[in-house]
């Protein structure tokens, strides 16, 4: 649940109940971060219908797409944190999106999923993992991950 004053104005500041992170693996290339970022946000962007919010418009009429209606922080972490990260997250119930260094390798959403389904958890070579759960315990999750600079 969201903590938003219908009277607030657009300088009001808001609190989500929910956190929405990406953890990015520390050694990838700039193209690869902004990637694997578009892609796992793709995933949480479907996760919960009350996730986005409403298109845009602006002074002259024209339409633009909705976006998510809270902020995204993104982290770096080595291989192994971003495992741990995956593996806390899914044991306690959170949405999650996963992006492993295969995909690179694919061009296709077909190929991408073939990709994961071949590989057990725990041997996914992650490059980035997205998560949205509660606040508290997404930032539990969180922080030995160094937020990107």
């Amino acid at each position: 649940m969201t903590t938003i004053d219908p009277a607030a104005g657009p300088s009001e500041i808001v609190r989500f109940d929910t956190r929405v992170v990406v953890v990015l693996r520390d050694d990838l290339l700039p193209w690869q971060e902004l990637n694997v970022t578009a892609f796992l946000m793709s995933g949480i962007a479907t996760s919960a219908p009350d996730l986005v919010g409403a298109p845009y418009v602006d002074a002259d009429g024209n339409d633009y797409l909705p976006m998510l209606r809270q902020p995204v922080i993104i982290f770096t972490a080595d291989a192994v944190t971003l495992g741990e990260v995956r593996a806390r997250a899914k044991d306690r119930g959170m949405a999650v999106a996963v992006y492993t260094a295969d995909l690179f390798g694919t061009s296709h959403d077909e190929a991408n999923r073939a990709a994961v389904a071949t590989v057990a958890a725990s041997d996914l070579d992650l490059v980035g993992v997205a998560v949205r759960g509660p606040r508290n315990a997404v930032d539990r999750l969180t922080k030995r991950a160094v937020k990107h600079a």
